[in-house]
C-alpha cells in the first residue's frame, strides 16, 4: 500500500512539472465594434496570470486605415491581488473599460456599431496547421475570400522572433479577383511562436476587413494566449 502511495505521488510531481512548464494563462476576446464610419476598431482581451493568478486586461483602439493605435489607443491594467477560485478575469476587463470610456467616446466607437461576421475559427480550425488557407463567403454582398497566413520565424528559446503577413483574395459575384497583402511582416515580435486567424470581420461600409490574429507566445509558465488584430482597406 505505500509502494502504490509513493508511485501516486511521484506521478503528481511529474504531472505538476509537465503543466508548469507547458501551461500558460489564456486570453479572452473582446469585440467592441466600429465607429459609425468604420474608421476605428477598439477590441479588449483579459485573463488570469499563471504565475500570480492576477485578473489583467488590456484596451486597444484602432485606426483602420493606417492599420495602427490612435492616440493613447492603448491601455492596461492588472489587479494588485489573485483572483477568487473560479473568476475568468472579466473583472479587470469592466474595471478598465469603466475607467477608459473617454477613449471610446475620443474614437467616436458605438458599442453598437458592430461589424459583418465573416469568419470564425472552430475548433477543428484551430487545430488545423498554422499556414493554412482558410475561405469563407459574404452571403449578402455575394463576394467569396481566401485568406492565408504566413509566418517568418528566427531564433529560438529566448531569441525567438516572428513576423507575419496575410495573403488576401476577394472574388466578387461577377467575376472580378483582388489580391491584398495585410499584415506588417518587418515587424519581429519577441518570443512569440505561433500566430493563427481566429475571425474575420467585415467593416460598416463594407469599406475594410479586420484579422483577429491568436498569438502563442513563450510565457513565464509555458505559452501565453494573446490577441492583436491587423486592418486592411478594401
Amino acid at each position: 500500500m505505500a509502494r502504490r502511495k509513493s508511485i501516486l505521488f511521484i506521478l503528481i510531481l511529474l504531472l505538476s512539472g509537465v503543466f508548469s512548464i507547458w501551461a500558460g494563462d489564456t486570453a479572452t476576446f473582446v469585440d467592441l465594434g466600429f465607429s459609425p464610419d468604420g474608421r476605428v476598431y477598439m477590441f479588449a482581451q483579459y485573463g488570469i496570470q499563471a504565475k500570480t493568478l492576477r485578473p489583467w486586461a488590456d484596451l486597444f483602439a484602432v485606426d483602420v486605415n493606417r492599420n495602427s493605435f490612435i492616440s493613447g489607443g492603448t491601455v492596461s491594467y492588472v489587479h494588485d491581488t489573485a483572483a477568487v477560485s473560479g473568476q475568468d478575469g472579466a473583472g479587470a476587463f469592466y474595471r478598465l473599460l469603466s475607467r477608459n470610456t473617454a477613449l471610446a467616446d475620443q474614437a467616436g466607437v458605438n458599442f453598437l456599431v458592430q461589424g459583418h461576421l465573416l469568419y470564425v475559427a472552430l475548433d477543428e480550425d484551430m487545430l488545423a496547421p498554422p499556414g493554412r488557407t482558410v475561405e469563407f463567403r459574404d452571403f449578402n454582398q455575394g463576394t467569396s475570400y481566401k485568406a492565408r497566413l504566413v509566418t517568418q520565424t528566427e531564433g529560438s528559446g529566448n531569441n525567438l522572433k516572428s513576423s507575419f503577413y496575410i495573403d488576401f483574395e476577394q472574388s466578387s459575384r461577377n467575376g472580378t479577383r483582388k489580391s491584398y497583402v495585410a499584415g506588417a511582416p518587418h515587424i519581429k515580435r519577441p518570443l512569440v511562436a505561433e500566430y493563427r486567424i481566429c475571425k474575420v470581420i467585415l467593416a460598416p461600409r463594407n469599406n475594410s476587413i479586420v484579422f483577429v490574429i491568436e498569438q502563442k507566445k513563450q510565457g513565464e509558465s509555458g505559452f501565453d494566449t494573446r490577441y492583436m488584430i491587423e486592418t486592411l482597406p478594401l
